[in-house]
């Protein structure tokens, strides 16, 4: 079974060779401009019968996420003393990260921003846009001073449910088109919170909510704590592409506030290249340095606080 889009929130065109829109249909391979097809849509984000890791990733995330957890790992993460790098520097630290959580995918995250951002750099995407492609799951960086118990190892074998996989708003019930929905009864909050809005206000705005904790929000505080000179697409790029409950099921619009539904389109729009893009075909990261060393000068010059 596959994660489907709900009619409310279908999945964004994907572009074919010539940069037309094309849609993505059972059975028919998937093209993003600049992206040879590497197979149909409706194989993308496929968790039953998948590498059995995948299956424990994500029930390790609902056996241990919860609203206790998040804050301890924000009071954690969100002091920023745990190296000063620059963005290649972090990517080097990255570059033997696989995410085990992924179905789609076993290159080097590393690889994978190139893909991503070469995919939306193919579609004339504008410079903020690529360079958050480049650079949006580079909160993974955690991995080298986390810890195996608070789901931060970050090896092929070691535990990431801190790291990676889908998110969701902790302190409202989990919904029931997560992927893997089955584990949603291990979660220490199941039956705390109540109705849409649980402990929040309605209204509230995606800004004030709790996501479950890994590297969506970690480099979304690296980024801001540093002054990013980014807009706010960015940065709702960087924080809520890993939330599909949100930008693809379109759970929590009780909790949308001012300018959240125009950050969900961008959000949609970013994902086409994020999951569409991931193959096993390896880009020349070398020769393209350069460009986004460019990119990295123009809105996040220097080294930053990790």
């Amino acid at each position: 079974a596959t994660a489907e889009p709900s009619p409310a929130n279908p999945t964004p065109p994907v572009l074919d060779d010539s940069g037309s829109e094309v849609e993505t249909k059972a059975g028919e391979l998937v093209r993003v401009k600049g992206v040879a097809a590497v197979k149909p849509a409706d194989d993308f984000r496929v968790y039953q019968d998948t590498d059995p890791g995948v299956i424990e990733h994500y029930r390790q995330m609902r056996l241990h996420q919860c609203v206790d957890f998040v804050t301890k790992m924000g009071a954690k993460w969100h002091t920023f003393d745990k190296a000063e790098l620059t963005i290649r520097e972090a990517f080097e630290k990255l570059e033997g990260y696989v995410d085990a959580s992924d179905p789609d995918i076993t290159l080097p995250n590393v690889l994978h921003a190139f893909q991503t951002a070469e995919a939306a750099r193919a579609a004339n995407k504008p410079d903020w846009f690529v360079f958050t492609a480049f650079i949006h799951d580079m909160g993974k960086i955690m991995y080298n001073w986390g810890r195996a118990e608070d789901g931060q190892e970050g090896t092929l074998t070691g535990p990431q449910w801190a790291l990676g996989g889908d998110t969701w708003v902790v302190g409202v019930p989990i919904p029931d088109d997560v992927v893997l929905p089955e584990f949603n009864k291990l979660n220490p909050d199941a039956g705390k919170y109540e109705g849409p809005c649980g402990m929040y206000k309605p209204g509230c705005g995606l800004k004030n909510l709790k996501f479950a904790y890994g590297h969506d929000e970690y480099m979304y505080q690296v980024l801001r704590h540093n002054d990013a000179q980014l807009p706010e697409e960015a940065f709702a790029i960087v924080r809520y592409h890993s939330c599909y409950p949100w930008h693809r099921e379109g759970n929590y619009s009780e909790l949308e506030g001012p300018g959240d539904a125009e950050l969900k389109k961008v959000v949609q729009d970013f994902n086409r290249f994020d999951l569409y893009t991931k193959c096993e075909e390896v880009p020349d990261a070398e020769a393209l340095w350069p460009y986004y060393q460019s990119l990295i000068d123009k809105f996040t010059p220097g080294k930053l606080r990790w």
